[in-house]
């Protein structure tokens, strides 16, 4: 056979084997929820804005529902948006929705050795252990403040150089926020001056940039393909491999001068626990799944408080009258001793400023996607086992039947006709059900006193008009990130002295 002769037959080949499966995606459309047509292998890519995949997919909600399908190359995938059809899932059926589907930005790194992307006994129990852990170490207790409540100080020490200066306070809080991760999973904190600790900030900032782009998109819709092509997307593997380096060095070090009797961090516990798991053979406790779920605690623990806190700021100096009345309960409930987390339920509006941040900021506006565990009815459709799921958060935090207004930043929306703070169910900065995300109860601590503290000790202003400064985030994919800015950290007294 001569050469132009198979080229033709393996064309012919390609071609078949490509429309064979078409064929087939277009049949199974019929048991599936309304969606856009797909195309032979780019399935409903081109219908994306990789600009802005969040408004694409509410788009298509407009005309589909709040049930639809999309495609992921010739991967259905089922976007949930609203909060009925996110309730009706997530929490209403939480077991059958707690499967992690396929991720490939974090799963090539991790290969579901982790808390994050594991699945089945395995998740169920590094999560078990991980929430023990954290509990252990006072987590979510008031014990625990004391350490926020101590790295607080030393970012007020360090914005107070400024000397009321314009900066840019992301490298600041990003240092400060991931230290509070850094006490419970390496036993200490490091100086922000610290050259290895800003390589490690680095690495899980620029992570979570490229993850947000159109390249890190475009990884998770077609890896086999991208991972041949060149561009930024290639710098994740190399950044997580650092973190990996990092940790994997800090087990073997803990591990000469361990003390199965005085635990002094979450990888010491989990030496412990490989120790009295070792002749199990079938145990979810080794090096790798240490390695890797320290990597993802790190990961999360540092990068969406500390962008929740940027834009707590940028709209902080945007909307100076709301800045007053949060000024002005600080002053009145707190004056000038430490805060602390129960000073909360006295200070409604701060409390009220603080969920609505969470709401407008919208940094994770789409969850990780979801996988069922079991076949499952929901409304008038069946799904099997294995059926991958989007939930777009990011369409309750801005239904109109939900929130005043949602387009605009207000606190009201979680205040009631009195001023006090009202419980809502339509909110979803952590996601829901049972992958919920695992430090909800130090994230918020977090944010209450990070915030309380800043606004205590500075009038924090811009040499921007308010009318003038950017809102709108970036980022297309995994999260959203706040513009770049600049903010002056003017020392301040309370007004009641």
């Amino acid at each position: 056979m001569d050469f132009y002769s198979l080229v033709t037959v393996l064309l012919v080949i390609l071609i078949t084997v490509v429309l064979a499966k078409y064929t087939k995606i277009l049949l199974d459309r019929s048991e599936l929820p309304p969606g856009p047509t797909p195309l032979p292998i780019i399935g409903t890519l081109h219908l994306m804005n990789l600009n802005d995949i969040v408004k694409s997919l509410l788009d298509l909600s407009k005309k589909y529902g709040d049930i639809f399908t999309v495609y992921e190359w010739s991967q259905p995938v089922i976007v949930l948006c609203g909060h009925k059809a996110i309730k009706e899932t997530l929490i209403d059926k939480a077991e059958e929705f707690s499967g992690r589907a396929y991720y490939p930005v974090f799963f090539d790194v991790t290969k579901g050795d982790d808390i994050a992307f594991s699945n089945g006994e395995q998740w169920k129990e590094l999560r078990r252990f991980a929430m023990l852990t954290l509990g252990n170490f006072g987590v979510g207790k008031s014990s625990f403040e004391e350490r926020i409540r101590e790295e607080a100080q030393y970012l007020t020490d360090v914005l107070k150089k400024s000397n009321g200066s314009p900066i840019d306070p992301n490298y600041h809080m990003e240092r400060c926020v991931s230290n509070v991760t850094c006490s419970v999973m390496f036993g200490s904190r490091f100086e922000y001056k610290d050259e290895h600790f800003q390589k490690l900030v680095k690495c899980v900032r620029d992570n979570f940039r490229i993850m947000s782009s159109c390249w890190g998109l475009l990884y998770n819709i077609c890896p086999s393909v991208m991972k041949h092509l060149p561009g930024p997307h290639r710098k994740i593997l190399e950044n997580f491999v650092f973190l990996a380096t990092f940790i994997k060095n800090k087990m073997e070090n803990n591990m000469k001068t361990l003390d199965s009797n005085n635990p002094r961090d979450y990888i010491d516990c989990f030496l412990i626990k490989m120790e009295k798991e070792k002749k199990n053979t079938s145990t979810f406790y080794n090096p790798n799944t240490l390695v890797m779920s320290s990597v993802g605690l790190f990961f999360a623990g540092t990068e969406t408080v500390t962008l929740t806190l940027r834009f707590m700021l940028l709209y902080f100096i945007k909307h100076p009258s709301i800045a007053e009345k949060v000024y002005r309960e600080i002053d009145e409930v707190i004056g000038q001793r430490p805060p602390t987390y129960e000073d909360r339920h006295y200070m409604p509006y701060t409390a009220a400023f603080i969920n609505e941040v969470l709401r407008y900021a919208d940094v994770i506006p789409l969850s990780l996607p979801h996988k069922l565990t079991a076949d499952t009815q929901i409304g008038n459709y069946r799904f099997k086992k294995g059926t991958a799921f989007t939930p777009l958060l990011s369409s309750v935090h801005n239904d109109k039947s939900l929130f005043n207004n949602p387009e605009n930043f207000d606190p009201n929306n979680f205040l009631n006709e009195n001023g006090e703070l009202k419980k809502t169910e339509s909110w979803f900065p952590f996601s829901a059900g049972k992958r919920l995300c695992l430090g909800k109860s130090l994230a918020v601590v977090e944010l209450f006193i990070f915030t309380t503290t800043l606004l205590q000790n500075f009038t924090i202003k811009s040499s921007v008009p308010p009318e003038k400064i950017s809102v709108t985030p970036v980022g297309v994919g995994l999260g959203h990130i706040p513009p770049s800015f600049e903010a002056c950290f003017l020392p301040r007294m309370c007004s009641s002295e």
